[in-house]
């Protein structure tokens, strides 16, 4: 026996592809993520680049380098400040 589809289930099944794409971008805009580029460290901290080579070498601040690109961890940027 085949089934057959109307208007209605495919507005249906429209309706309920763009309500899943709505929620994935709004998860997507709420993920802040762990470790931060160094390029977005350096503006958000308005330091140089230098500075933050200094906070890396030191120690003060956690980093990871993956392909080239230093990525910093935002829990240790935060313990900057708390002191």
């Amino acid at each position: 026996m085949s089934e057959q589809i109307t208007k209605d289930d495919l507005r249906q099944f429209t309706l309920m592809i763009i309500n899943e794409i709505r929620i994935d971008r709004q998860k997507q805009e709420e993920f802040i993520p762990d470790w931060l580029k160094s390029c977005v460290v350096k503006k958000a901290l308005s330091i140089s680049s230098a500075s933050l080579q200094s906070l890396r070498t030191t120690g003060k601040v956690r980093c990871r380098k993956i392909l080239g690109s230093y990525y910093y961890s935002k829990n240790d940027l935060a313990d900057l400040f708390k002191d």
